[in-house]
């Protein structure tokens, strides 16, 4: 494993990190009253569309490139097609899992589909963007010791944390405290973004740490 490798990765996700920042900061100039909590929703789909367009830039640009025996325009727009139908089922899937798991049925059904869209951004999205439309990559990504590089390395430890993030940021729901970031589903996708850039800063740092333990069956 190269230490430059690592690198390229670590610029990607301080990338990644600030288009979180910068959709928080920058819809503020255009927009009134603009904030997290007062106007969550608009600021949930800035988010998302930040982070996707970082993600899509990456891809292009920085993600080590994968030789394709297929490269026609058709084949491309089939495979960026697919990859929305998958990005969609994603987030219908998510909403499905939140409402199984106590978020409310039908009220606040905007509110839990655009969490469902946030998660999906910060677990999907680079999945897509790594792995394309394969149920088999990303099986083998999640697997125990299905790894092929540092890249599928970050994506396995940003996807997980994305997820506990919003797993964590459910429990001050229920408690009596009274505060607006109690409200459905604002500490969820907080708890989302959270453990979504922590993910970004811990994994360069922790495969670097571990670099020489780490070994993968391509390299």
């Amino acid at each position: 494993m190269k230490d430059p490798d690592i690198k390229r990765l670590l610029y990607a996700h301080l990338l990644c990190i600030f288009s979180v920042i910068l959709s928080t900061f920058i819809p503020s100039i255009f927009l009134e009253n603009f904030s997290i909590l007062e106007t969550h929703l608009t600021w949930l789909c800035v988010c998302s569309a930040f982070v996707t367009a970082v993600n899509l830039v990456l891809y292009l640009v920085v993600k080590p490139k994968t030789p394709s025996k297929r490269s026609s325009l058709s084949h491309k727009v089939a495979r960026f097609l697919k990859c929305c139908i998958y990005f969609l089922i994603s987030c219908f899937g998510f909403h499905v899992i939140f409402v199984l798991y106590g978020a409310p049925l039908i009220e606040l059904v905007l509110e839990t589909f655009l969490f469902a869209v946030i998660l999906s951004t910060f677990t999907t999205v680079p999945c897509l963007c790594l792995l394309g439309p394969n149920i088999r990559a990303w099986l083998r990504v999640f697997s125990r010791n299905g790894v092929t590089s540092i890249w599928e390395n970050s994506l396995q430890i940003t996807t997980i944390s994305s997820i506990v993030g919003a797993w964590l940021g459910a429990f001050p729901i229920p408690l009596d405290w009274e505060r607006p970031w109690q409200v459905w589903p604002i500490s969820c996708t907080l708890g989302a973004t959270f453990g979504y850039v922590a993910g970004l800063a811990i994994s360069p740092l922790w495969i670097y740490w571990n670099r020489k333990q780490l070994t993968y069956k391509n390299n």
